[in-house]
């Protein structure tokens, strides 16, 4: 899906889309992603894709993260924590990006769990 999409996005699905990859930035994480996914599911294609594939991202990076904490006792899991944070701020940037040039950025090592 990272062709282009057939009808390219409006102004505003473009922003909606990149917002929700930059959520992190924002201090929202989860929920931007989520309410945009249920709020506009239904009219663009564009922006439920991208937000679908960032509310993934950030649901697998609370997984990651929780599996990280019993590790922290044997101290391997605070270089996991350091590059699970390094990684999400990488890749959304990389994802905002991709969305602005209306394409669908898949993350890599993400669970599918929103289909």
């Amino acid at each position: 899906m990272d062709n282009p999409p057939a009808i390219p996005p409006r102004g505003t699905e473009r922003i909606w889309s990149i917002l929700c990859h930059l959520s992190t930035f924002l201090g929202v994480g989860l929920i931007l992603p989520l309410v945009v996914y249920l709020a506009m599911k239904g009219d663009s294609d564009f922006v439920r894709d991208n937000a679908r594939e960032a509310l993934n991202f950030h649901l697998s990076l609370i997984l990651y993260g929780l599996c990280c904490l019993p590790l922290l006792f044997v101290l391997i899991g605070w270089p996991l924590l350091f590059l699970l944070g390094v990684a999400a701020l990488v890749f959304s940037i990389v994802a905002a990006v991709k969305a602005s040039d209306n394409r669908c950025y898949h993350y890599p090592l993400t669970l599918r769990l929103v289909k």
